[in-house]
């Protein structure tokens, strides 16, 4: 079911990242897909980092057979932009790492684009352990330089992502 933007409450009781899908045509937007993961490590640097990423993605439009890279468009976690150091995965151990949170935000994404069969995943991968906002085998791990999240838009439209997260209850 289709509803335009401008409906959405942005009312949640806990602290979540949601991803929704729009498609734009010449007299609206229409949301076409939507997904929540709830966030259950709440330090500070996380919801930090998350918050960054969610408003470097918001409104970033994927046109007509367009490919968008979650790392092209989110860039290497720096300081200069803000990121701090938060629980990363290297090789299925937890680490502390600049970005920590990012991987949320892209399994938000990824599983929201799952929902919208014209967009295509041409790049994905999964967490070297286990991640506790998601069922296994439905993340998408990112790492600048590495590890990204692929999508192709082989619709006639162009989509637009927004991206939102909580941060108090």
């Amino acid at each position: 079911m289709s509803r335009p933007i401008s409906n959405w409450s942005g009312n949640f009781l806990s602290l979540i990242v949601t991803c929704f899908i729009l498609l734009l045509d010449t007299k609206k937007e229409i949301e076409i897909a939507n997904f929540s993961t709830k966030i259950y490590n709440k330090e500070e640097e996380r919801q930090n980092n998350i918050g960054i990423t969610c408003r470097t993605l918001s409104a970033k439009e994927i046109k007509p057979g367009e490919i968008f890279s979650f790392c092209d468009t989110v860039g290497k976690a720096t300081h200069d932009k803000g990121y701090e150091e938060a629980d990363i995965y290297v090789d299925g151990k937890k680490e502390q790492g600049l970005g920590g949170g990012n991987c949320q935000v892209s399994t938000t994404l990824y599983n929201a684009v799952l929902q919208v069969p014209e967009l295509e995943v041409i790049e994905r991968h999964q967490h070297s352990g286990y991640v506790p906002y998601i069922k296994k085998g439905k993340d998408a791990a990112v790492s600048y330089g590495a590890y990204d999240l692929k999508i192709k838009n082989n619709s006639n439209n162009a989509v637009k992502i927004i991206m939102e997260n909580t941060t108090d209850n």
